[in-house]
């Protein structure tokens, strides 16, 4: 069937966030820093801030469980501004081309604690360009679970085989092509250009 809706993942897809952009020299060694992310300040545990879990009560906890990295784990939400580091130019310029071609339903598929969203949506116009949004922060659910997707296909009446779904993480790009979404895998502004040439979507 033809893809008549893309759904946009954001971060690292349509914006630059990585904590990277505060901790790539915070401490004083590698080894330190890759503790603090594989130990503490885990992937795990900010996806559980995506799905709603308030950020001071996830920062005080991990405080009172590991008192000697007090100020580190205060910077991952007390600099995360610092984290969002800017437009990926390349897919947003992407976005409005296929948003002009007047062809495609586009919607946004985040995960993203609610409060840390409205500053994106205040610093960056282009993420009011979609036709619809869903949020796990607002949600109380993410990516990769099933029912997140299903949010979307069923709040604007989205037929999965007519629909294109983008992300930078293989693990929610499977996840949607198990409910009968077709995925890219994005990895650069370039390779997505590539995909979405080479099928006739741009």
């Amino acid at each position: 069937m033809a893809i008549t809706t893309i759904i946009f993942d954001l971060g690292n897809v349509l914006v630059d966030w990585s904590p990277m952009h505060v901790y790539r020299d915070y401490f004083d060694s590698e080894e330190k820093r890759n503790y603090f992310f594989e130990n503490i300040c885990t992937a795990d545990w900010n996806e559980q801030q995506d799905e709603g879990r308030s950020i001071v009560e996830a920062t005080l906890e991990l405080i009172e469980k590991y008192p000697d990295w007090e100020q580190p784990i205060r910077d991952f939400y007390g600099r995360w501004t610092e984290m969002l580091k800017g437009p990926i130019l390349g897919t947003v310029e992407i976005f409005r081309e296929l948003k002009g071609s007047g062809k495609y339903k586009i919607y946004a598929l985040t995960n993203w604690q609610a409060g840390l969203f409205d500053i994106a949506l205040v610093r960056y116009n282009f993420l009011h360009w979609f036709d619809g949004r869903v949020v796990s922060g607002e949600e109380k659910t993410r990516k990769p679970f099933p029912e997140f997707y299903q949010r979307l296909l069923d709040r604007y009446n989205v037929n999965p085989a007519e629909a294109l779904f983008i992300d930078d993480s293989l693990r929610n790009v499977k996840a949607a092509e198990a409910l009968g979404i077709r995925g890219i895998h994005f990895k650069s502004p370039g390779q997505l250009r590539n995909e979405l040439t080479s099928s006739g979507l741009i």
